[in-house]
């Protein structure tokens, strides 16, 4: 299934014949990825925990796709060994092309205020969950998979005040993608980081920002805006896209410019 650029030059970015599962798609991001990989051609199976993703489905079912949506858990071991063989049913075959959206910064807490509850829950949110979800979807993937992880800013610049531990766990998925870059390579599957900056219409910004605090934001980016969901979804087809087969281990920045 590995897929290489035409001898004419041609280069293609359909997704047509991919079975795609987005975690952490019922909403933001998550959403907007998975409806641009359908949208691509891919059927897409997506899973969520806080925000039903039945009408995610339904909108690539529209789309004339295959999807299901699955409430998971990704940090429970368990879970993730039930759902993903689900989800591969649901789309006809083995996932072939994962993208690893779910995490949060669950909450903004000083270094020398942290408990280690907290310093845990954000590691499991977004580093064990991409690692259980990962290694599960590993074991039946093609070879020629498309595996994406969703990194952040913070994992460059540290992040504002209260997350340092977001920041931290975020750096710690741009080492996971390197080691399984690595790894797959062998087997023609491609393992990439996208890291967006400040992106408008997301529960990320809105919960954990003040309209002050997000006007600033907009102020230090130099292309004069905020980004849009669309502008990461954007990246992550590419980096699924048989275009993008000789890419491998690589940090793709979508921030206008806040962070190079």
């Amino acid at each position: 299934m590995t897929s290489t650029p035409g001898s004419d030059g041609q280069l293609s970015f359909d997704l047509d014949g991919r079975r795609a599962l987005v975690t952490g798609g019922g909403t933001g991001i998550g959403r907007t990825v998975a409806l641009a990989l359908a949208r691509a051609g891919a059927d897409v199976a997506v899973t969520f925990r806080t925000h039903d993703g039945e009408s995610v489905a339904d909108e690539i079912r529209a789309l004339g796709r295959r999807s299901a949506a699955f409430a998971l858990d990704a940090t429970d071991e368990h879970a993730v060994r039930d759902v993903v063989p689900r989800a591969a049913d649901a789309l006809g075959g083995p996932v072939d092309t994962l993208v690893n959206n779910a995490g949060g910064l669950v909450g903004r807490v000083a270094i020398g205020e942290m408990s280690l509850d907290h310093w845990r829950n954000v590691m499991d949110v977004n580093v064990t969950s991409a690692f259980l979800v990962t290694r599960e979807v590993m074991a039946t993937m093609p070879d020629g998979g498309r595996i994406v992880m969703l990194g952040s800013i913070a994992g460059e610049t540290g992040g504002s005040t209260g997350s340092a531990a977001y920041a931290a766990s975020k750096t710690a998925l741009e080492g996971l993608t390197r080691g399984l870059a690595r790894e797959l390579a062998p087997r023609g599957t491609t393992v990439n980081l996208v890291a967006p900056g400040y992106i408008t219409d997301t529960p990320f910004h809105e919960t954990f920002s003040t309209p002050a605090k997000r006007a600033a934001t907009v102020e230090g980016i130099p292309l004069g805006r905020a980004g849009h969901p669309d502008d990461v979804a954007a990246a992550v087809r590419w980096l699924v896209s048989p275009a993008a087969s000789f890419v491998t281990g690589t940090m793709t920045h979508v921030n206008g410019g806040a962070w190079f």
